[in-house]
């Protein structure tokens, strides 16, 4: 570095001035540079959670403005908890639970427009879309609203499309997703282009587009209506896990792993994935990095999968693009991550966002709001813009036949007023059949797993049971019947 005493002249000249000041690290002012992660007391948070240890790279954890779903450890099949919000502290270990899938649960999401409703994804090949009532669980719940059946694999990841109310989509280890229109119930689009298991889904903001990372070592940007993929990267250098859009910026961020198995982050133009426009080495631990994008403030967090801290970056259309901010730490390892939709965060907190931490080895599920510190006690419409709410854009239909519309946009000042309750209409299917050698195929759907297959196996020998004393009672009464008959023949004309 030039110092004053190397100049040849007595006094520093305004060049010299400029050529020290280039030399010093960039510094860009932001207003969510202090930014502070608050983690809510012990009475605000959810105890005795028989959490799953299934090992399966996903949160198991959905979070909305009324209820908070986990999934469960249980014997024989594969269940969730749904709590409601205002349910802090320890858990009835009698808690009711969705218990209606014949595999391990996978991935569980709530639909962003109606609050009641969530769609679950299972190792026994189904995706099943379940309504809680108003204020919870009182019993156990068996019976989905819709049973998908289409993948012929394990459903892995699902989630709901960002504008439209009843289009779903489902990513199986069978290498296809599928596009369900739950207006009628049945799968409208299957997108068959990746070649191994995929890893993750995104949307962008209108849902116009699909990116994808796939264990095939791809990252796809696909129009999901065609199935056509508009651009696509084979990443040897950086081993995508994990992708997200960011909002409007025309971005991608992945997260993953370099060649040197340090996790990293990329920054990517969908336009163009020749190759990144940054990459960011983060540390040298082995799990997997979840990427979380806020698109109203334009930051990006990145919890670890068994860390215990979080840190969080502005992002920006400029250089360095990623700005490092802070970091959250924490003791206890989190399994998996929940974020509270915007319309459900402490606006006069200066609360930007809220996650919902899994501990497994505590059973606990702790919240924690990250906080923009503020002096006033006012509505600061500069961390809060406009942001998307709970009412649809458009329908199914509007969306498969091409139209694309922005999310509707609400303000959050003086408390988001819900528009009317919308209500969630289940299709009213008609009964099919296929009948072969007098056994109907659609209605006696082969088992898929040995659960099912031992289920079945009891409910038939109980069927037959049944069938054999309704025979010997039926035996029995033609024996009577008979015996009747033959009394009536041998009575004379004259007695008749």
């Amino acid at each position: 570095i030039l110092s004053f005493s190397q100049v040849p002249s007595s006094k520093p000249t305004a060049s010299v001035f400029l050529f020290i000041m280039s030399w010093r690290p960039t510094y860009r002012s932001s207003k969510f540079r202090n930014v502070y992660g608050k983690v809510a007391n012990r009475e605000h948070c959810y105890d005795g959670i028989p959490i799953t240890k299934n090992v399966h790279d996903n949160h198991f954890c959905a979070v909305n403005s009324k209820f908070l779903a986990v999934v469960t450890e249980s014997a024989g099949g594969g269940s969730f908890i749904v709590i409601p919000l205002s349910q802090c502290g320890r858990l009835d270990s009698h808690q009711p639970k969705v218990c209606g899938h014949q595999g391990n649960v996978l991935n569980i999401k709530w639909n962003p427009f109606f609050e009641n409703i969530i769609a679950s994804c299972s190792e026994d090949t189904s995706v099943r879309v379940w309504e809680i009532p108003e204020g919870g669980l009182r019993r156990n719940m068996t019976e989905a609203v819709l049973e998908l059946y289409g993948h012929s694999r394990r459903v892995g990841l699902i989630e709901w499309h960002p504008t439209s109310s009843s289009i779903l989509f489902s990513a199986g280890y069978d290498y296809k997703i599928l596009i369900w229109n739950l207006e009628i119930g049945e799968p409208v689009k299957m997108i068959d282009c990746h070649t191994d298991v995929i890893l993750s889904m995104t949307f962008n903001t209108d849902g116009s587009l699909l990116a994808t990372s796939c264990k095939d070592k791809k990252l796809r940007v696909i129009e999901p209506r065609s199935g056509a993929v508009i651009q696509q990267a084979s990443c040897k250098n950086h081993r995508i896990n994990r992708v997200v859009f960011l909002g409007n910026m025309k971005r991608l961020l992945t997260t993953g792993v370099s060649r040197w198995n340090t996790r990293q982050i990329a920054l990517w133009d969908q336009e163009d994935l020749s190759m990144p426009i940054v990459e960011e080495d983060i540390d040298g631990l082995s799990g997997l990095l979840f990427p979380f994008y806020d698109a109203d403030t334009h930051m990006l967090y990145l919890a670890g999968k068994g860390d215990g801290n979080i840190r969080y970056f502005e992002v920006t259309t400029e250089k360095p693009f990623l700005q490092y901010l802070m970091e959250f730490r924490s003791p206890a390892p989190q399994k998996g991550l929940g974020v509270m939709p915007k319309h459900g965060l402490d606006v006069a907190a200066c609360e930007v966002f809220r996650f919902y931490k899994l501990v497994t080895l505590k059973g606990l599920i702790e919240p924690i709001s990250m906080i923009v510190p503020r002096r006033s006690d006012t509505y600061q419409e500069d961390i809060y813009p406009m942001t998307p709410g709970t009412e649809p854009a458009m329908t199914a239909s509007e969306w498969l036949s091409g139209i694309d519309r922005d999310p509707v946009l609400v303000s959050l000042k003086d408390g988001y007023q819900r528009p009317n309750q919308l209500v969630f209409k289940a299709p009213v299917k008609e009964k099919k059949s296929v009948v072969v050698n007098g056994i109907d195929l659609l209605e006696n759907v082969p088992p898929r797993t040995e659960n099912e297959l031992l289920r079945m196996f009891f409910r038939q020998q109980d069927e037959l049971r049944r069938l054999k004393e309704e025979l010997t009672t039926k035996d029995v009464r033609i024996r009577q019947l008979e015996l009747e008959l033959n009394n009536l023949k041998n009575v004379s004309p004259n007695n008749v």
